[in-house]
């Protein structure tokens, strides 16, 4: 039995959308135990009511934390990907600002990060059908309708 004073740890333990890195490391050594065949559930006792386990595990983690040789500076895994998924875009943004290309695109989509918000099936209705003699093009269809957009003159 594996008793814990903090109940959102163990909510953290059962919500495997969780992927913090301590409590990965939590679910891998009980996951090593179990194939052991250790029985292992996890209790929530009341921190500082006395339990000789709990109150030595305060002060070795109060130990550890005044060490400045312990050092934690895991990021989780999900940060990382939306920092690097910002970068992205902002680079995406700044190289659609400075194109001259799909100037009629970026009259409907002139920030990257709007157009990524939005639900938009491409589909043979985004297609360019119409007429360049008649100075036109097609936007997405609404109803039964195509709309019309005139083309800019050259």
């Amino acid at each position: 039995m594996v008793h814990a004073g903090s109940r959102i740890t163990l909510e953290a333990l059962k919500n495997k959308k969780i992927q913090n890195h301590l409590i990965e490391e939590i679910r891998k050594k009980t996951t090593a135990l179990e194939k052991e065949k250790w029985n292992i559930e996890h209790t929530w006792i009341k921190a500082h009511a006395g339990y000789y386990g709990n109150e030595l595990a305060d002060k070795l983690s109060k130990e550890a934390a005044r060490n400045s040789d312990t050092c934690y500076n895991k990021i989780p895994k999900r940060e990382v990907e939306h920092q690097e998924r910002e970068k992205i875009i902002e680079k995406w943004q700044q190289e659609w600002d400075s194109t001259t290309k799909g100037s009629v695109t970026k009259e409907f989509f002139p920030n990257i990060k709007d157009r990524l918000k939005m639900k938009i099936n491409l589909t043979h209705n985004f297609t360019a059908i119409g007429s360049r003699e008649n100075k036109i093009i097609p936007t997405p269809i609404k109803g039964n309708r195509v709309l019309r957009m005139p083309l800019r003159q050259r």
